[in-house]
């Protein structure tokens, strides 16, 4: 049994092996995985011996990948197989190094030097690593002292004998020293938190609380159990307190701390895209749903501030989704939905007590909280239970025949209407409801008109709902336009304006007549460039606009007013959640960049064929009109209003301004314009998170930004590494010819920027990719492919990937004879920094059938760049051993190097000068010599 079980073991482990020794990490780590399972099933001596042995391999892999974690893992199981293993402790020492375990590795590595003391390996890993630790306390006793000089600062009081500021700059302090592994340690030995809890009881200064919540939440970061002990002292409930506050800058700490929490006890984190662990979440399950209950309960509370409401919000919104807590389907089980149902409703004007405080954000929050909560749950039937919760919601209020419940329960449907729409239509389409918001806007109560017009709206998206709206309820909204009051005015206004767009940018299908759009503009932008309406009439009249710009004669009649734009721009720079969609929406339409279906000639003689109705594009939507407006909307300052909207926390409105930035991107001279506003800054967080769509779409404008623009300049800093990973998205098969393109030509100049980029480019073989697109047939993507590539061989990591068992430098012999004069130029460019590095690739050229008939091609070639190429191939083959040397003097080529070095044209000069070199290199070997008249002379 077991010698059948060993049969198994050994071909998997042989492959993952073989893919280990080609660089090939993940194929190896896939085959040592097979084979553990395999080996599991067998008995006795031989099944440790395998496990051990293949613990061991597939911990070297995940180190290559920079796997550290599960190469720690691997070792420790294959320790616990035999704890003497010298392999296995020089790996784990390894894996602890790079988690900067210090002192844990020092021990594995005094452990190896016991077992094996004539190990020449581990000594210098002994050496660094006492050193290492010796400077560490020696960092530990200096942070020990500035540690008890802050606590006496800031928790001494008077006998401190500090002023105000000095006690304030110790409690910042505080925050840069808790976020120091060994400060932290220190300062929760000295029982920091209590000291906390008991400052926080008496102190008046916002900036020191703010200081204590920052420390707070730093001591629980990547620390799980460090974070239990402190919410054993720190109640959750203290936790939401300190949410409680007008002060923003004291809420984004709390609102900080209670996501770090989040995160170390979910093992999530939203800026690395790094999803939630499963083990981590049970193993916290209790913590973590303690947290959201309270979360969800506070965020109804009477007592809560707005600025604090909005921040759970946020915090709901952020963790909901199935890749973060999952908490959508537990929202279910509590009252969640309807709590956030009782905010949305909230209408400032009826002046309610007690009074929910809310901000002009509060309920676009609420909405695309609902949005997320909507969009995590996995199955109908959870959805199906979501709807239920809303029903009751209406219904609960519907109970009472007070005009105030309905008015509440028209603003929580305009609210799902704004985020989850599917539930928002579904609450329109109950008997009754369109037709009590009909009559509500029909009265003359202005908190009825404003509530319906904008529920009104909002139900106009599905065009079942305008017909119905347009049939039953257009005289109700020219009758709101009518009203004295500017803010029923304007939303009536903006219902007939998204009624008037109701054919889209089908140019044959006009709503009303001919003119109307144009005299509905004209109110939209009058309102806009009146510096006496506030923001609110101001968005409004921003949404407007965003529903007549579908029309092309609009269009160009609004990019032709320049005091319109720059009123939209500025009204974006206030960068508020309300302003967002009216602006954003307007700007799409106005640049064109919404996906548009490819329609099939065929189709379309087939539709008339049977008398349907064929959408018509107007003129002025040509991609010559579009581009016209893109480039005087840019000119007029779109990219620095884009800038302002893109902190949104809405994936949506982040896919919408991604698409508009890579619209203005497309255009070269248009660049530099986005990076000086900031655009390729904003563009680099949208493109690691939102939307698939919009995370391709601000990735295409990175990589137009670096193509034309010197990325040192366009993302100087460590931003040149972090837009690698994004570009690489774009070398995907599902993406376009010309996004591949771009994204090769991005990551060729960002190669050519730094190691650290190029280190970043080869970590986890991610240049595998771009590899991939040299055996492309399209002949730019293939050029652009080698480019990148001869760009990263300059980093000495790539070059131990070409000498491994493998064809690359075979391919790249063959590929210097490429049709394409560039492509050929840039591999024979790159074969020749290969032989100049690295004599395994020079023996390597020989693996290629044709490698002479490469060589005499670079040689003969008329080009000058080309024979100097093929000429410092040759040398550096004829400088790598006599092996290599024997083999090139065997053939002609000695002829051909003769022949160059008699050229007397000065642009063959540097040839002539490597070929001098070679010759003598020959010559140093024996295979030729001298003759009398000074020429050299094969002799071999």
């Amino acid at each position: 049994m077991a010698g059948e079980g060993e049969d198994k073991v050994a071909p998997l482990k042989d492959e993952g092996n073989a893919n280990f020794n080609r660089g090939d990490y993940h194929e190896a780590i896939g085959f040592y995985t097979k084979a553990l399972v395999t080996a599991s099933e067998q008995i006795g001596k031989i099944k440790e011996e395998n496990q051990l042995t293949l613990y061991k391999n597939r911990a070297a892999a995940y180190l290559k990948l920079g796997l550290t974690k599960n190469a720690l893992n691997d070792c420790t199981a294959a320790l616990e197989l035999n704890s003497q293993d010298a392999k296995a402790l020089f790996r784990r020492c390894q894996a602890l190094e790079q988690l900067e375990k210090f002192d844990e590795a020092y021990k594995d590595a005094k452990e190896l030097h016991n077992i094996d003391p004539k190990n020449k390996a581990i000594q210098p890993v002994l050496a660094r690593l006492h050193a290492k630790l010796q400077e560490m306390a020696k960092t530990q006793s200096s942070t020990n002292k500035r540690v008890e000089q802050m606590f006496d600062l800031v928790f001494g009081g008077a006998a401190s004998g500090g002023d105000q500021q000095s006690k304030q700059q110790a409690a910042n302090n505080l925050v840069v020293l808790s976020r120091d592994k060994a400060g932290a340690e220190m300062m929760f030995k000295n029982k920091i938190v209590p000291k906390i809890l008991g400052l926080m009881k008496t102190e008046r200064d916002p900036e020191i609380i703010t200081a204590c919540i920052r420390t707070l939440g730093e001591l629980c970061k990547g620390d799980v159990e460090r974070t239990r002990r402190i919410l054993a002292q720190v109640t959750i409930a203290q936790m939401i307190e300190g949410l409680n506050s007008k002060l923003e800058v004291q809420v984004n700490a709390a609102q900080h701390a209670v996501q770090i929490i989040f995160d170390t006890f979910s093992g999530m984190d939203l800026k690395e895209e790094k999803k939630a662990d499963k083990k981590l979440l049970e193993e916290n399950r209790v913590e973590i749903d303690g947290l959201m209950k309270t979360l969800t309960h506070a965020v109804s509370s009477y007592a809560m501030s707005a600025n604090g409401r909005d921040a759970i919000i946020e915090l709901i919104m952020r963790n909901v989704s199935f890749t973060a807590l999952n908490w959508g389907e537990k929202l279910l089980e509590t009252d969640g939905i309807g709590r956030l149902l009782e905010v949305a409703s909230v209408i400032d004007e009826l002046k309610l007590e007690p009074h929910l405080e809310t901000t002009r954000n509060t309920r676009t929050l609420v909405a695309i909280a609902l949005q997320h909560i909507y969009d995590s749950l996995s199955a109908d039937m959870y959805r199906e239970q979501f709807r239920v919760k809303v029903d009751d919601f209406i219904k609960d209020k519907l109970l009472s025949p007070e005009t105030e419940s309905k008015i509440r329960v028209t603003a929580a449907i305009g609210c799902l209407l704004q985020g989850a729409v599917d539930v928002g239509n579904y609450c329109i389409g109950q008997q009754g409801i369109l037709e009590m918001m009909l009559v509500m806007a029909g009265t003359d109560d202005p908190i009825q008109q404003m509530v319906s017009a904008e529920a009104l709206i909002a139900a106009s998206g599905k065009k079942d709902k305008c017909s119905s709206i347009l049939s039953q309820g257009v005289n109700i909204l020219k009758k709101l336009y009518q009203s004295n009051n500017d803010s029923i005015r304007v939303r009536g206004l903006v219902g007939l304006c998204k009624l008037g767009s109701m054919g889209g940018s089908d140019s044959s299908i006009r709503p009303f007549a001919d003119g109307s759009s144009h005299k509905l503009s004209e109110a939209c932008i009058k309102l806009l460039l009146n510096p006496s309406k506030d923001g609110d009439i101001r968005k409004w009249a921003a949404e407007g606009l965003s529903y007549l710009t579908l029309d092309a004669e609009v269009k160009e009649e609004l990019v032709s007013d320049k005091a319109a734009v720059n009123a939209l721009v500025e009204l974006a720079k206030t960068g508020g959640e309300t302003v967002l969609y009216g602006v954003v929406t307007t700007f799409v339409n106005l640049t064109n960049c919404y996906d548009k279906q490819e329609i099939i000639p065929e189709l379309i003689q087939l539709a008339k064929f049977s008398k349907q109705h064929v959408p018509e594009e107007h003129a002025l939507d040509s991609r010559e009109c579009t581009g016209l407006r893109i480039k005087k909307l840019t000119e007029l300052g779109m990219a620095s209003a884009l800038v302002a909207l893109s902190k949104t926390e809405s994936a949506n409105s982040k896919e919408l301004i991604s698409r508009i930035f890579n619209a203005i991107c497309e255009q070269t001279e248009l660049r530099g314009i986005v990076v000086q506003a900031g655009g390729a800054k904003a563009l680099l967080p949208m493109a690691l998170d939102g939307t698939d769509k919009g995370k391709i779409q601000a990735a295409q404008a990175l990589s137009r930004i670096t193509i034309s623009i010197n990325p040192e300049v366009a993302l100087p800093g460590q931003r040149c590494a972090e837009v690698v990973r994004p570009i690489l998205q774009l070398l995907h098969p599902d993406c376009s010819g010309l996004e591949n393109f771009e994204a090769l030509l991005a990551l060729c100049n960002l190669a050519r920027v730094s190691e650290t980029v190029r280190k970043n480019l080869i970590k986890d073989v991610k240049f595998d990719k771009i590899e991939t697109y040299m055996y492309e047939d399209h002949e730019m993507i293939k050029r652009a492919a080698t480019q990148c590539m001869v760009n990263l061989i300059f980093s000495d990591e790539m070059i131990k990937y070409f000498e491994g068992p493998n064809d690359r430098v075979k391919y790249w012999t063959l590929l210097c004879m490429e049709e394409d004069y560039e492509t050929a130029k840039a591999a024979a460019g790159g074969l020749a920094m290969l032989t100049e590095a690295s004599k395994k690739c020079c023996r390597k050229v020989f693996e290629a059938n044709a490698w002479l008939d490469s060589l005499r091609y670079l040689l003969v070639n008329e080009c000058p760049e080309m024979q100097y190429r093929g000429a410092c191939i040759v040398s550096n083959m004829m400088n790598a051993s006599k092996s290599v040397a024997e083999k090139l003097v065997d053939t002609d080529i000695t002829e051909l190097l003769m022949a160059i070095s008699k050229l007397e044209d000065p642009k063959y000069t540097r040839s002539r000068d490597v070929v001098a070199k070679t010759l003598v290199a020959a010559e140093k070997w024996k295979l030729i010599e001298k003759n009398r008249d000074g020429d050299d002379d094969t002799s071999d």
